[in-house]
């Protein structure tokens, strides 16, 4: 019996082959992430957290670094569109219904209001620098996503 060849991708790479390439994505994000957290840490003797730097903003408890929030967020809007002409197209097999995406935002907001901080926060800073919390909450973080991935997708079929 003959192995079935595996399935061409668009563009005519194999499913095997595009594999090789997409984890190094991951990698370049999470190593830009990590020297954005350790700049951050550098330049203003805090810890780089998404959700606070934006929780600041919205509650107005951040009012005396207000420009620096405000470019910080610029910058993470702005970028990635500048980026695209460099990048091939990736795939981040992000649902197309935008009842989930609001959802699974929401989600997450009210996630980090409860954990007081985000995965930038606790896993990148908070691991970093050996914090129980940081640690502690970055644990419950993958555990809940990954009981919602197989809620939503294997019980419920939304995605």
């Amino acid at each position: 019996m003959r192995a079935r060849p595996p399935p061409v991708k668009p563009g005519g790479a194999t499913r095997g082959e595009e594999m090789h390439q997409d984890w190094i994505w991951g990698l370049v994000g999470g190593a830009m992430i990590g020297a954005a957290a350790a700049l951050y840490l550098l330049v203003n003797g805090r810890v780089l957290g998404a959700s606070g730097i934006l929780g600041g903003l919205v509650d107005n408890s951040g009012r005396k670094s207000r420009a620096e929030r405000i470019a910080f967020l610029a910058g993470l809007v702005a970028v990635p569109p500048l980026l695209v002409p460099l990048y091939r197209v990736v795939d981040t097999h992000a649902s197309t219904n935008p009842a989930i995406l609001i959802a699974a935002g929401l989600l997450v907001g009210l996630g980090t209001r409860l954990a007081n901080g985000c995965t930038s926060g606790h896993g990148v800073c908070g691991i970093s620098r050996f914090s129980l919390r940081g640690i502690t909450a970055t644990a419950f973080y993958l555990i809940g996503g990954g009981l919602a991935l197989v809620v939503a997708r294997h019980l419920l079929g939304w995605i």
